[in-house]
């Protein structure tokens, strides 16, 4: 699972994307178009549950979820006519499955803003509508070879037009297809398509760094719009974030606390982005290492035990669970053993956030 961080030009993505995957590169001009090619980095997420299993089952490791994050060149109006090499950029953009949208909150004459004004719905509209041409001249290309096939009898083909003509039906009221609930069917029938307005998206605020809760009026303007549209938007000031990375850690920490913080934003911003993929966490416990895996929500035991090695899913006999909570508690797995707090689960098991499991297999 991977999320795009997109925006238009100037809004501090790149910043942003270096600072969240600590590059201590040089930062890019400022001027649109600087990220030509995709860059990709490997982020973790904080979570400190890992430091208090680690705390008392001591392992010689511990080991944070991660998050593959993609650095999109900047968006312009017409990218979806070809605008800024749009369609290339575009193309990138089909291939995550979420969307990060970094939108500029702050104010800089030194920084040119592409619109000439800073502000910050009119941003997300013009990236929002471009995605929603880009979908229907998707689809508009796949209708035509669908209702081929599914005239010539296809069943699948007959479900896919379906579900092409009702998305379509869908955009034309200017609503993206997050907003549109498809039949489990006719989704899994145009999952190839990467349609981008129908994945989830979570909006960062770059701030000015004397708004760091972003209580000033353009990012409480973008807090409205996204509650309208059942979005998230977490505030973050990319130039200070960026710095923070630079630092080492006992530094980082001083900066922090200089500033009344307890964690930088971006900390913030990797949990959101992890619900906003979806997903959880669930964690084994020993003394090699405390480590976090990355299942979706829903997730069953057998597919949990899947993350960790394919022969765990196939041989799956049944799953040990138990809480952060009785690890406090009782102290030891073994003490929680003793205390009957240890739960056996079987197949049929609804992974839940926070588990922590020990896996029984054969094959």
């Amino acid at each position: 699972m991977e999320a795009g961080i997109v925006g238009l030009p100037n809004v501090g993505k790149s910043t942003l994307f270096n600072a969240l995957t600590s590059s201590k590169a040089a930062q890019a001009a400022n001027y649109p178009f600087c990220t030509i090619e995709p860059n990709e980095g490997i982020v973790p997420v904080p979570d400190s549950r890992l430091d208090r299993i680690a705390a008392l089952i001591k392992p010689q490791r511990i080991l944070p979820a991660a998050l593959k994050l993609v650095d999109i060149a900047g968006i312009v109006k017409g990218a979806s006519e070809g605008q800024g090499l749009g369609n290339k950029f575009l193309s990138h953009i089909r291939e995550v499955d979420a969307i990060l949208q970094v939108v500029r909150c702050f104010e800089d004459e030194d920084v040119i803003h592409v619109s000439g004004s800073v502000d910050p719905v009119s941003d997300v509209e013009i990236i929002e509508t471009e995605l929603m041409l880009s979908d229907i001249q998707t689809l508009e290309n796949a209708l035509p070879k669908a209702e081929r096939s599914a005239k010539s009898g296809d069943k699948e083909a007959k479900v896919r037009v379906a579900a092409i003509q009702r998305c379509m039906e869908h955009l034309a009221t200017d609503q993206p297809l997050r907003k549109l609930q498809l039949p489990e069917t006719e989704a899994k029938e145009i999952s190839s398509y990467g349609l981008m307005t129908a994945k989830p998206v979570l909006y960062i605020a770059n701030v000015n760094e004397d708004d760091l809760e972003g209580k000033g009026p353009l990012p409480t303007a973008l807090r409205a719009y996204a509650e309208k549209i059942g979005a998230l938007v977490v505030p973050v000031c990319a130039k200070l974030e960026a710095e923070l990375a630079e630092l080492e850690e006992p530094d980082r920490g001083e900066m922090l606390q200089s500033m009344g913080l307890t964690e930088p934003a971006l900390a913030v911003v990797a949990r959101e982005t992890y619900r906003t993929l979806g997903l959880q966490s669930y964690f084994t416990a020993g003394e090699k290492e405390v480590r976090a895996w990355t299942v979706p929500i829903g997730a069953t035991a057998p597919q949990g035990a899947g993350v960790i090695h394919t022969d765990f899913e196939r041989g799956f006999i049944r799953c040990e669970v138990y809480s952060l909570e009785d690890l406090e508690t009782y102290k030891t797995e073994k003490e929680i053993r003793q205390n009957g707090k240890l739960r056996t689960e079987g197949k049929t098991y609804i992974l839940q956030d926070g588990d922590i499991c020990h896996f029984l297999f054969n094959v």
